[in-house]
């Protein structure tokens, strides 16, 4: 299983994240967690996506999960084209939403647990990787999901890793922001989430935007 979790885009790691996708190839960018914004700002988002994996030599084709509401065999012909995904930020909840509605939350797992599929996401396609999407509203509004989705908002993430993941974390000198507990004077939102995880008893690691998780085979480490 191959993972690159970050807490946006690349964060400083680029030429791991190139390795770990297997080297320029094709790759599905799933754009849904920018469903509940205006039609513009949605075609905007994916553009600022497509152009840095085309510079780094990549073949980037938007797969939009509305289009396979309740056809997951016909999601998982579409992402066998590809080698890698590439999951962007936007509102977790309405990403969670949309995965399920297409079975992408089931396509994705197996592919990604078989191997055939290498998984690259950031901020909200980092976070809705954990098992739990506790603590994410502080971040990110469920309210959101009805009126765009049309559908109530789920709380379960897909659990390939077993924490959650605090994007956005500001560093901390002579801190070590992966070590969530130690984690000192977070921003405001990431706070929130660590003291809603605190709360609940979910373990968590945090991330600054220079920072990634990567997942390769059975080793996890913090870049």
């Amino acid at each position: 299983m191959r993972l690159f979790l970050s807490s946006y885009r690349f964060g400083a790691h680029v030429d791991r994240y190139v390795e770990l996708m297997g080297g320029p190839s094709p790759v599905a960018v799933i754009a849904n967690a920018a469903d509940a914004w205006p039609t513009r700002a949605r075609e905007s988002a994916v553009v600022s996506d497509v152009a840095p994996l085309r510079r780094l030599g990549f073949t980037p084709e938007e797969v939009d999960l509305r289009g396979f509401v309740g056809r997951p065999a016909e999601l998982a012909d579409a992402l066998s084209r590809f080698r890698s995904v590439w999951v962007r930020g936007g509102n977790t909840f309405v990403l969670r939403a949309q995965l399920a509605r297409s079975g992408g939350d089931r396509v994705l797992t197996d592919l990604v647990r078989g191997g055939s599929l290498a998984y690259a996401g950031y901020s909200a396609g980092a976070c809705v990787m954990a098992p739990s999407l506790v603590g994410v509203d502080s971040a990110d509004d469920p309210a959101e999901v009805p009126p765009t989705c049309g559908v109530g908002p789920r709380w379960d993430g897909l659990g390939l890793v077993e924490f959650a993941i605090v994007p956005h974390c500001p560093p901390v000198d002579g801190v070590d922001p992966g070590t969530g507990p130690d984690m000192a004077n977070p921003g405001d939102e990431s706070a929130r989430m660590i003291e809603a995880c605190r709360a609940a008893g979910v373990p968590y690691r945090c991330l600054t935007d220079d920072q990634a998780i990567v997942m390769d085979a059975d080793a996890t480490t913090l870049l």
